[in-house]
């Protein structure tokens, strides 16, 4: 098998793994935050990342454990509408890294936000996010290609990832059937072991967490743990547009793929605990690097986020 999205060229097949059970719990230990003295700007945290079956950690750990980390420096009066990272370094499964907050403004409206995360020493992860106190304004979103179409399927007559791969062994197939925290259906077909559904630049994906998340009752705190869950998702499967469009699938012999920088925007709050669909395009590839664009909508068509994230994909020779 090769990488999942984000990890880079190994042999998974040579790395044991333990059993995977069917739960959100690994998404909720990857936010768990520790509070810890700041050595170099406002505020520190520290999280710890997830197994995964590759030597390399995902990068959504990253991308949802800084968003995290802002979200807890600024007034409960504000939310999280934008953020934009950049992946420095390769991270080490299972260890801890620790994310730096700098305040950088605090005004009536917004504040802003960065977070740098570090990791035996070196910078492994930097990201900006931008936080609004909420206004009442005009409501408008564009119908987005192959939204409409996609959202005409039920998800529940879509096959899982558990059942694409029932007859497929290895830590991988494990891991992507039940060890992410997410029921994933695409649609047309997913891109584990073979391109199912052609080799158009675009596909869709219902996405839905495998247990309910925890709900404290205050508004404000659950709707931000909903769009840390977004974030924490979308890095899996963002850049399989791309492989669709060149005829890879994650396990092409000698494919190496990385995130190397991701925004996301936050529209309106849901839940990842019901079924939301990323719908998902390649915008280019070149220069073995590609960009790709998803939309997040809720089961009545909202928008609830938007993903841009440039990868590199190296086709194995």
């Amino acid at each position: 098998m090769t990488p999942s999205p984000t990890t880079g060229a190994h042999n998974a097949m040579n790395i044991p793994a333990s059993a995977p059970t069917i739960t959100s719990a690994t998404f909720l230990r990857a936010i768990e935050l520790t509070q810890v003295p700041a050595l170099v700007h406002d505020e520190a945290y520290e999280a710890v990342t997830q197994y995964v079956p590759w030597p390399k950690a995902y990068g959504g750990d990253m991308v949802a454990q800084s968003a995290a980390a802002m979200m807890r420096s600024v007034d409960g009066d504000r939310s999280l509408h934008s953020m934009h990272s950049y992946f420095m370094r390769p991270v080490d499964v299972g260890s801890t890294v620790r994310y730096e907050v700098e305040h950088l403004r605090d005004g009536r409206g917004y504040s802003t936000r960065s977070v740098r995360g570090y990791q035996n020493g070196k910078t492994v992860f930097v990201a900006m996010g931008s936080f609004q106190v909420p206004e009442d304004g005009a409501d408008y979103q564009p119908v987005t290609p192959g939204q409409a179409s996609a959202t005409e399927i039920d998800p529940e007559s879509l096959r899982s990832a558990a059942e694409v791969l029932q007859d497929v062994n290895g830590p991988a197939a494990e891991y992507w059937s039940t060890g992410r925290s997410f029921d994933m259906r695409h649609v047309p077909g997913p891109v584990y072991i073979e391109v199912e559904g052609g080799r158009e630049a675009h596909q869709a994906i219902w996405v839905k967490a495998f247990d309910e998340l925890p709900c404290t009752g205050d508004r404000q705190l659950d709707a931000n743990l909903h769009r840390v869950a977004l974030a924490y998702v979308c890095d899996y499967t963002i850049l399989e547009p791309l492989l669709r469009a060149q005829g890879l699938h994650w396990s092409s012999p000698g494919l190496t793929t990385a995130s190397l920088d991701h925004s996301m925007w936050f529209h309106r709050d849901g839940r990842a605990d019901e079924w939301v669909l990323y719908a998902q395009k390649a915008v280019s590839g070149q220069s073995n690097r590609g960009m790709a664009l998803g939309h997040f909508f809720d089961r009545e068509g909202r928008l609830l986020a938007t993903v841009a994230q440039e990868g590199m994909i190296r086709p194995g020779s």
